[in-house]
C-alpha cells in the first residue's frame, strides 16, 4: 500500500520541492492548495478550507505525515499575521483530527515572541500553534532560501541586470545565510520519519555580507553593476516607486529592517551543504532572467483577498 503524505502549497516555492522529494521517494502526495491548477500531475489536490474545519480534516484523513509551508509574506487586503496564526492553528487541529502520526512545519530562522519585527513574532507565534495540536512536531528553520523560483534572490538580480545598479541600504555590511531550497526540501522530507519533536535551523554553509551577496549576483549574471551605499530611507523611497511601476510589493520596511537585523543568520552549525557560489555557477546565467510578481504567485488567489493580477515586465534581456 502507498503511503500517503500531505503538502500546504505543493506547487509554491518550498513546498513544490518537497512535494517532489516524497514524489522520488514513492510516497503519494496529497497537496492542500488555494487553486487547482489544471494539470496537477501526480499530486492530489484538494482545496486548503481553513474556515471548514470538518472538510480540512477529512481531506488530511490517510496522510501520515502533513508538510505545512502556509505562511504570508505580509499583510494585506484583510489578511494579517494574526490571521495566519490562526489558520495555521486549524491545520494543526484538523491533522490531528484526521489521525496525521507528524506535521514538519517550515518555519524561519530566529523567530521569537518578542522580535520588533511582525514577520517573526507571527513565525514564532505559528509554531506554538502547530505544537498546540499535541502531534509530534519538527520545526524547521530556513535563512535566506534561494533557488530557481526564488523571488528575493531572482529579483535582486533581475535589478541588477535592468539597472547595472543596486542601493545598499546602510552600507550593506550585515550578514545573511543563503540556504538551497532543494536543501531545505530534503531536510524537510528527513524529517518526516522522525519521532520525537525537534527544531532544525536550516541554513547553507556561506555567511555573507549583503554587499559581498549582491557582488556574487551580478557577477554569476555577467553584468558590472555598481553598488552603491544609501541610508535606509532612500533605499524605502526607490522600492516604493519600483513597487508602484512593477505593481508589485518589491520589498518592505520591515524586510529592510530584518535583514540589517541579521535574521537570516543562524547561531547552529550548517544543516544544508549547498554553496551558493556552486548553485551560481549552474544557474546564475538564467537567473533573474525575468521579474517574478509576489502579488501574482502569492496574492491573486489568496482566500479572503481581493487583489487584481498584476502586470510585471517580463525582463527578458
Amino acid at each position: 500500500m502507498v503511503e500517503i503524505q500531505a503538502v500546504t502549497g505543493p506547487f509554491s516555492y518550498t513546498g513544490k520541492y518537497i512535494a517532489a522529494a516524497l514524489d522520488r521517494r514513492g510516497v503519494s502526495v496529497r497537496g492542500l492548495v488555494r487553486s487547482v491548477p489544471s494539470d496537477p500531475g501526480p499530486v492530489d489536490c484538494r482545496p486548503l478550507k481553513f474556515d471548514d474545519p470538518d472538510r480540512l480534516a477529512a481531506d488530511l484523513e490517510g496522510a501520515t505525515v502533513l508538510y505545512n509551508t502556509y505562511w504570508i509574506r505580509f499583510e494585506r487586503g484583510g489578511m494579517t499575521f494574526a490571521r495566519a496564526v490562526s489558520n495555521t492553528g486549524a491545520l494543526g487541529r484538523a491533522a490531528a483530527r484526521a489521525g496525521v502520526a507528524r506535521i514538519v512545519h517550515i518555519s524561519v530562522s530566529n523567530p521569537s515572541s518578542t522580535s520588533p519585527f511582525a514577520y517573526f513574532r507571527g513565525k514564532a507565534a505559528a509554531e506554538e500553534a502547530i505544537r498546540a495540536s499535541g502531534l509530534p512536531v519538527s520545526i524547521i528553520r530556513p535563512t535566506l532560501v534561494y533557488g530557481t523560483e526564488d523571488i528575493l534572490i531572482n529579483n535582486m538580480t533581475w535589478l541588477l541586470r535592468r539597472f547595472r545598479g543596486f542601493p545598499l541600504p546602510g552600507g550593506g555590511a550585515y550578514r545573511v545565510q543563503p540556504v538551497f531550497v532543494e536543501d531545505v526540501a530534503a531536510l524537510a522530507v528527513s524529517e518526516g520519519s522522525s519521532r520525537d519533536d525537534r527544531t532544525i535551523d536550516a541554513a547553507g554553509p556561506d555567511v555573507l555580507t549583503f554587499g559581498r551577496l549582491l557582488r556574487m549576483l551580478a557577477a554569476a549574471a555577467g553584468v558590472r553593476a555598481l553598488l552603491v551605499p544609501v541610508p535606509v530611507s532612500l533605499s524605502l523611497l526607490a522600492g516604493r516607486l519600483l513597487s508602484a511601476i512593477l505593481g508589485d510589493v518589491l520589498i518592505t520596511p520591515e524586510e529592510i529592517g530584518a535583514l540589517m537585523a541579521e535574521t537570516l543568520v543562524s547561531s547552529s552549525p550548517p544543516a544544508c551543504s549547498t554553496r551558493l557560489e556552486d548553485w551560481l555557477a549552474e544557474n546564475g546565467g538564467r537567473l533573474g532572467s525575468r521579474y517574478t510578481s509576489e502579488l501574482d504567485r502569492h496574492w491573486s488567489r489568496q482566500p479572503g483577498v481581493s487583489t487584481p493580477r498584476p502586470t510585471a515586465p517580463s525582463g527578458r534581456e
